[in-house]
């Protein structure tokens, strides 16, 4: 086995990334094509890797290791790639959708519908090409694509709720109140 990561394009239904087969035979994906699937730029998946969340998730988080790459498959970064391991590749794809990010929650939803149909396939005994799954997992994009605003209202219903709640705070504090989570004061009591 070689001792540089091999490059394949991975299409993940109508999108089409570099994935990694790395040199222990893991799969990875560089930092940069992560925040790309996503429509963000390498800085925002960066800053994830260095984020409680991604600490809180993992423990103390990731580094991405530096790999090189077989030369004549390159890569628009050169020779190397910051690689990211596949279960941090979902949890920031997972993060993402979780703060509204449309693009994120169509590939999750997506992957969790094509983890759905394989499990299944498998109880039923049902045997289909990997064409077959791609063009499931296109069909979900589409059909999320063409609810783009309705997506777009659903996942502000958390902005919303954030929005009421830094309110509520406010409103407490001008009033001199105790915010929901204290105990009035003694002498403040309604016995």
């Amino acid at each position: 086995m070689s001792s540089k990561a091999q490059r394949a394009i991975v299409r993940i239904g109508g999108l089409e990334v570099e994935g990694y087969q790395l040199p222990d035979g893991s799969y990875a994906m560089s930092q940069t094509q992560a925040a790309d699937a996503v429509g963000l730029k390498v800085q925002n998946a960066s800053d994830f890797l260095r984020s409680k969340t991604l600490k809180a998730l993992m423990g103390e988080g990731y580094t991405p290791q530096i790999v090189e790459i077989e030369a004549e498959e390159q890569a628009r970064g050169g020779s190397r790639i910051n690689s990211l391991p596949l279960e941090v590749v979902a949890v920031y794809w997972q993060w993402q959708s979780h703060r509204g990010n449309k693009q994120a929650f169509k590939l999750c939803a997506a992957f969790t519908l094509e983890g759905l149909i394989r499990r299944f396939d498998a109880a039923f005994g049902r045997t289909r090409s990997e064409a077959e799954y791609e063009a499931e997992l296109s069909a979900m994009q589409v059909l999320l694509g063409s609810q783009d605003k309705e997506l777009e209202m659903a996942l502000a219903v958390n902005d919303d709720k954030a929005r009421e709640n830094r309110e509520l705070w406010a409103y407490l504090q001008e009033q001199g109140l105790p915010g929901p989570y204290q105990l009035p004061e003694e002498g403040e009591r309604n016995d």
